[in-house]
């Protein structure tokens, strides 16, 4: 049973990742924010940072949301979903290297900055 309620905590974070981020790309474009459509290269600086931002912001919410589903040992769980983001954000690298989706800084520093944000939430919750 615990190993079902790690793994639920696990999925949870790991939906609430993507509903958050691709939910607020899709606000934020369907508002005119964002104005790039698809089909052009997501490079205007403020854009980029302001993505990196909320991504980041909502990595520290799934880190706590995470821990506090999670049984103990919290914070294995919570690496666990960190691991698996970082494998996804690496593939999100090679991507964009083969499409040039945006300045390769931008998934870059969303591999660099996710792992650290996860654990940061964690920790807010466990302490």
């Amino acid at each position: 049973m615990k190993i079902l309620k790690g793994i639920l905590a696990i999925l949870v974070g790991f939906i609430f990742i993507g509903v958050t981020h691709n939910g607020t790309d899709f606000i934020l474009e369907s508002l005119g924010i964002f104005t790039p459509p698809l089909t052009v290269r997501f490079d205007t600086t403020w854009m980029v940072i302001t993505a990196i931002i909320y991504r980041n912001l909502f990595m520290i919410a799934a880190g706590y949301l995470t821990a506090m589903l999670a049984p103990a040992p919290k914070m294995r769980y919570v690496v666990i979903l960190g691991v698996i983001g970082t494998l996804f954000g690496i593939g999100g690298v090679f991507v964009n290297m083969k499409y040039d989706l945006a300045p390769m800084w931008y998934p870059v520093l969303l591999v660099l900055l996710g792992f650290p944000s996860l654990y940061l939430g964690a920790k807010l919750k466990t302490g």
